[in-house]
C-alpha cells in the first residue's frame, strides 16, 4: 500500500504548470523548495518544515540522481531519487514532491511560478532562484547537520577500530 499512497503526493514535471494553476485557482499560495535531500536528516526536517510555514502548498522539487552527479559527484546521491520522492512525501508538512533533471531548478520553477521560493541563508549571495521567483525567504540552517558532515562521520567512524 504504501508503494502506492506516496504518489498521491508526486508531481510528474510535465504536470507543474496545470497543477499549480489548479491550486492557485483554489485561492491557495504556493511555496518551492528545492534541493537533493540525500540521506535525510534533522537539518533538511528544519528547513522543510520552515519552508511549509511560507505558502498554503509546498511543493518540494529534489535533483534527480543524474542532476546530483552532475553537481556534486559522481559518487552521489546516495540514496536513489524513488527512495527519496517516498520520504519526502511521507512528510506531513509537505504538500507535493517533483524531480528535475537540471543543475538548477530555475526551468521548473518557471512552470510553477510560485509566490515565494525558499532556500538556505548559505545561497543568499549567490541565489540563481531570486531571477525567476518573485519572493525569496532563506532559512538559518541548524549547525552540524549537513548531509557531508554525516558522510564523514560514518567515514571516520569506519575508519578506526571498533569499540
Amino acid at each position: 500500500m504504501w508503494q502506492q499512497d506516496y504518489k498521491k503526493k508526486v508531481i510528474h514535471p510535465d504536470q507543474l504548470t496545470e497543477r499549480a494553476k489548479e491550486i492557485r485557482s483554489l485561492g491557495k499560495t504556493i511555496a518551492t523548495l528545492n534541493g537533493s535531500f540525500d540521506l535525510l536528516h534533522a537539518g533538511h526536517l528544519h528547513i522543510l518544515y520552515e519552508a511549509s510555514k511560507q505558502a498554503d502548498v509546498l511543493i518540494v522539487a529534489l535533483n534527480s540522481d543524474e542532476s546530483i552527479k552532475k553537481y556534486k559527484s559522481s559518487l552521489r546521491p546516495l540514496i536513489p531519487l524513488e527512495a527519496r520522492l517516498q520520504m519526502i512525501s511521507a512528510l506531513e508538512f509537505v504538500d507535493y514532491v517533483t524531480w528535475f533533471d537540471e543543475t538548477d531548478p530555475c526551468q521548473l520553477l518557471q512552470k510553477i511560478q510560485p509566490n515565494v521560493h525558499v532556500n538556505g541563508s548559505e545561497y543568499r549571495e549567490s541565489c540563481i532562484e531570486e531571477s525567476v521567483v518573485p519572493k525569496v525567504h532563506y532559512i538559518d540552517l541548524v549547525p552540524g547537520l549537513s548531509t557531508s558532515q554525516i558522510v564523514n562521520k560514518i567515514l571516520e567512524a569506519y575508519d578506526k577500530p571498533k569499540a
